[in-house]
């Protein structure tokens, strides 16, 4: 999976507000490769000069990009998991219907990670540990909710939802069939102690 090294991230100015504003809807809506600097610049009002002032490269923009998505998703995830309650039963249940409630607000398109680890599968691109962190700390997340619910195996239930929480995360995002991610709930809730 390629090491797991924390991206280096850059202070926003104004500016720099715009401009990851910009490239972040542009990136989602139309795919990282498929979206140039100087498209950036213009939907930013910024000009190209101060875009590469200020992130040095359109890779660290990608890289501001998806650790913003990622810590958006984990601050709204701890809220939904926080208002679960103690029961680890009800958390992992929660974490599905927050998937759920997140897709219809911030993923029409499918998961950003997932979609971004379509074009950049390369472990020396600076993204590349904020895509596969993000998934690893799902793992973990599933794991430690596994060992609290007592499960037999913590690791391989962890698995299990994670497996579960990914394709209906997948199958969401090409439309293959609808609600995927509360099919997943109702087999995640099978799969429990």
């Amino acid at each position: 999976m390629g090491r797991q090294t924390t991206p280096h991230r850059i202070a926003m100015t104004p500016g720099a507000r715009r401009a990851l504003d910009a490239a972040s809807r542009l990136f989602y809506e139309r795919g990282i490769h498929a979206v140039g600097v100087d498209l950036i610049a213009a939907e930013a009002g910024v000009t190209k000069k101060t875009l590469y002032d200020r992130f040095g490269s359109k890779d660290q923009l990608v890289v501001e990009y998806l650790a913003a998505r990622d810590e958006q998703w984990r601050a709204f995830l701890a809220e939904r998991l926080e208002a679960a309650g103690p029961s680890a039963d009800e958390r992992i249940l929660a974490v599905f219907d927050a998937s759920r409630e997140w897709a219809g607000e911030h993923s029409t398109r499918g998961c950003s990670m997932v979609n971004a680890h379509a074009e950049i599968s390369d472990p020396r691109h600076p993204a590349f540990g904020v895509i596969t962190g993000q998934k690893a700390w799902m793992l973990a997340l599933f794991t430690d909710l596994a060992r609290e619910a007592a499960a037999q195996d913590p690791a391989k239930l962890g698995r299990a939802l994670m497996l579960l929480h990914e394709g209906a995360l997948v199958t969401h995002g090409l439309n293959v069939f609808p609600d995927a991610l509360t099919a997943a709930r109702e087999q995640a809730r099978a799969l429990l102690p």
